[in-house]
């Protein structure tokens, strides 16, 4: 991209003449830096830092970061001294370039490399969450250019944005990068599931969208006569990764999964959002325990929305959400929307704070690194379920917010808010009821945490807890008490399918012939009728190192006459 293009294009995002001149300097620079280098594709390879920072530039980040997004890979790949980047463009930039090259510079290889890198990311976001979004930026293009590298690199690239890109642009609130990071992996990471699902999904999302649309009319018509005056009504399209995961949960049912299309009401403030909900329940009816007040209660990443379903023409449910422009723009771009050029300028110290509140999560992860125990695989597993895990938030009696990971027990809880809490803990009350302390928390729930001053923790305790932070302290206070009682109970893993299917003569044989096809070793099988056409199979079986649940998900579903079909640890 020559200039002039790229020039007009930063403008369009809201860059004055002095920023753009300053960027200017950067994309020169950066130009004849990489003049003799290659992209797989053969395309020169300035193309990737021109995307990257027309990507952070979108974000209306300041131009210190656009700069240093040109300028991210001059010193890892041309050997540019940073002293020299310092001095052409001031000490912003370069800590900026300095800082992405670090979290590049990984001399470790597998694992060991994916778990430093991810040390030195974290040390970036507690530093300046401008490195990380560089990076994201960064991971974002060379996904969308993955048709071109080998194809013994593609899965392992797309299957690390699957499990750690994505989830941490989720923990910064950037839905849009999360939902294209995941989608964009998807197709190398789980190529039959993909196809499958592609199929499955079209006919809907068509269907759905048509329906939407002629909602819309009558949905502005009756705001209007309320005196609300939408400044945007529109459908949302869920990503096809969020589907997939949907669909897992559900039993492979995708019937199940009502929001594949919804409509997106945007208004003026606050008030409009809950005034524009009164009309919508007006309307048509709303499913109970589908209302979720996102505004009041926002999610652990920052987003804020108005959920609700409702009962619309036909019976058919359709799902609303209703937000400000702030609200989108933060939904859009999470963090970033708080590092917006103007604002940065105009009041840093209340940016500051908004970052510090934002960035909360990434202190208990300082922590939790420090008292991480075991293997650098080990390390990865724990990591995925204590930060990368699909999120709750539960409440304490005061109304704090405590954000844990899904499956999260009250133990969980209790380590989470203090470890001296977590080892006196007798008990725990879940929404004013005593719950036990192998309880599945659920968003929303309140918890109290019931101590006793003399209460120690035991080995059981391990059986019930789900975060490594958790796992970690017990096993601490536990070597306290005496050496031999951490208890570690190594067992063979035993996973159970459950097949919902109509009847019919072999298709046991058919279920048992996808764990054969694909190597796994059947412990045993069950069946019974649950109605006249209707069988239940249970399928327990050792898993197999290296392939997803979704792929034995996927083979069960594809067999004539499968209805549903889940698999769940049982030891």
């Amino acid at each position: 991209m020559e200039w002039p293009e790229y020039e007009k294009k930063i403008k369009e995002f809201g860059y004055n003449r002095s920023a753009v001149s300053s960027i200017k300097q950067a994309y020169d620079f950066a130009k004849k830096a990489h003049i003799s280098e290659k992209r797989f594709s053969g395309e020169p390879y300035f193309i990737h830092p021109v995307q990257t920072s027309l990507s952070i530039a979108k974000l209306k980040l300041d131009p210190e970061t656009v700069s240093a997004a040109l300028l991210h890979d001059v010193v890892e790949n041309q050997n540019v001294k940073i002293e020299e980047i310092k001095k052409l463009f001031g000490e912003e930039v370069a800590f900026l370039v300095d800082g992405v090259t670090k979290v590049d510079k990984i001399k470790y290889k597998g694992i060991e490399r994916t778990i430093e890198s991810l040390r030195k990311m974290f040390l970036a976001l507690a530093e300046d969450i401008r490195v990380v979004l560089i990076k994201l930026m960064d991971r974002l293009h060379n996904m969308q250019t993955l048709q071109f590298v080998r194809a013994e690199k593609q899965k392992r690239i797309a299957l690390e944005t699957l499990e750690l890109y994505a989830p941490l642009a989720d923990r910064l609130g950037m839905w849009e990068i999360k939902a294209e990071l995941e989608d964009l992996a998807f197709p190398f990471v789980y190529p039959e599931e993909f196809e499958w699902l592609k199929i499955q999904v079209q006919e809907k999302r068509e269907a759905g969208k048509k329906y939407i649309e002629t909602l819309n009319p009558i949905v502005e018509r009756e705001l209007l006569r309320d005196g609300v005056k939408p400044l945007k009504i529109q459908y949302r399209i869920k990503n096809l990764f969020s589907i997939w995961q949907k669909v897992v949960k559900n039993e492979m049912d995708i019937s199940r999964v009502r929001d594949i299309v919804a409509m997106r009401i945007t208004v003026r403030s606050l008030e409009d959002c809950y005034q524009t909900l009164g009309v919508i329940h007006k309307l048509w009816k709303p499913v109970p325990g589908k209302i979720k007040d996102y505004i009041a209660l926002p999610k652990p990443n920052g987003y804020q929305s108005l959920h609700t379903s409702v009962f619309g023409p036909e019976k058919k449910i359709v799902e609303f959400q209703i937000r400000t422009v702030e609200m989108d723009e933060e939904a859009k771009y999470g963090i970033a929307a708080h590092w917006v050029y103007k604002s940065n300028k105009q009041n840093p110290e209340k940016l500051k704070k908004t970052g510090e509140d934002k960035l909360r999560w990434v202190r208990q992860l300082q922590e939790w690194h420090k008292e991480s125990e075991g293997s650098s695989t080990e390390a990865l597993n724990a990591l995925k379920i204590d930060f990368f895990r699909d999120r709750i938030f539960a409440f304490t009696p005061k109304g704090d917010v405590i954000d844990l990971p899904e499956g999260a027990t009250p133990i969980d809880f209790a380590y989470n808010i203090h470890s001296e809490i977590g080892d006196k803990m007798f008990g725990a009350k879940v929404n004013g009821k005593m719950v036990q302390f192998s309880h599945q928390l659920k968003s929303g729930d309140t918890v109290e945490i019931l101590t006793q001053k003399n209460k120690k923790p035991t080995s059981d305790w391990l059986d019930y807890a789900h975060t490594s932070m958790a796992r970690n302290r017990i096993r601490a206070a536990v070597r306290k008490v005496g050496p031999g009682t951490a208890g570690n109970k190594k067992g063979r893993e035993v996973l159970e399918a459950v097949v919902t299917v109509k009847d019919r003569v072999g298709v046991l044989r058919d279920v048992s012939a996808v764990f054969s096809d694909m190597g796994i070793n059947i412990a045993g099988t069950k069946s019974g009728p649950l109605s006249r056409e209707h069988h239940r199979l249970v399928v327990n079986f050792f898993p197999k190192k290296g392939l997803p649940n979704s792929k034995i998900l996927t083979g069960i579903k594809k067999i004539s006459g499968v209805e549903s079909v889940s698999i769940k640890q049982v030891t």
